[in-house]
């Protein structure tokens, strides 16, 4: 059993006026694209367009961790979601992922978390599966990608839950609010860029910061259905 955690309690600084995470991408919420490639019921856009559309969810259910002044909306976004939805709300806001992470961690009802940032919404699915079968090997409590074999993505993997969990609340404790003061603590396996790129392509870690970023993932999203 796996549960799906959707970071979704960042500010949204770069994104203007606007929750990001609520944001349409061509037409749907950012944060129920994820949602919805967790799921298997998104658009078949690549990276892992079959899994995401019309293939076996990747996770049993979902917690999302937001801000309590974001909740109304992010439930507007998911209503009707193919999955359960849970909440792991940040009491004390502005701590960053790394909090973020614990709260979800501490929200899930199953052993393993994968936990995804509200802003990929091309996050593949297929890959994610390929991380919940790394972090279940004896003796591993995390299986982090590192793309081109410097930039750990921590927003993009997966978690065994209490162990990631205590580990936040000890980094948190000191002060360090860097999600690798909690990866150095938990017995992580690094997938390393010839891994990650044999099982998938580095789109599914694009981060959709800004109106532009947004406009040019919208244009993907037209691209790939239109070449159905």
């Amino acid at each position: 059993m796996t549960t799906g955690a959707i970071l979704a309690g960042g500010r949204s600084t770069r994104f203007g006026d606007a929750d990001k995470a609520v944001a349409p991408v061509a037409g749907v919420p950012m944060i129920r694209r994820v949602a919805d490639r967790l799921a298997g019921t998104d658009d078949p856009v690549p990276p892992g367009a079959d899994r995401a559309s019309g293939g076996d969810p990747v996770v049993d259910e979902l917690v999302v961790n937001c801000r309590p002044d974001q909740r109304e909306a992010i439930a507007e976004a998911l209503s009707r979601a193919p999955l359960t939805v849970r909440w792991a709300l940040d009491e004390e806001p502005d701590l960053g992922p790394l909090a973020g992470i614990r709260n979800a961690c501490r929200a899930a009802t199953d052993r393993y978390a994968v936990v995804v940032a509200c802003d990929m919404p091309f996050v593949d699915p297929s890959f994610l599966a390929a991380l919940r079968e790394l972090a279940a090997e004896p003796g591993v409590e995390a299986a982090v990608p590192r793309l081109d074999d410097r930039w750990y993505q921590t927003t993009q993997a997966v978690y065994e839950t209490t162990p990631t969990a205590d580990a936040c609340d000890r980094a948190l404790d000191r002060g360090d609010r860097k999600v690798l003061a909690m990866v150095d603590r938990v017995n992580e396996t690094v997938v390393d860029d010839a891994a990650i790129r044999s099982l998938t392509t580095d789109r599914t870690f694009t981060n959709v910061n800004t109106r532009a970023e947004r406009d040019e993932a919208q244009r993907a999203v037209a691209a790939a259905l239109g070449a159905e």
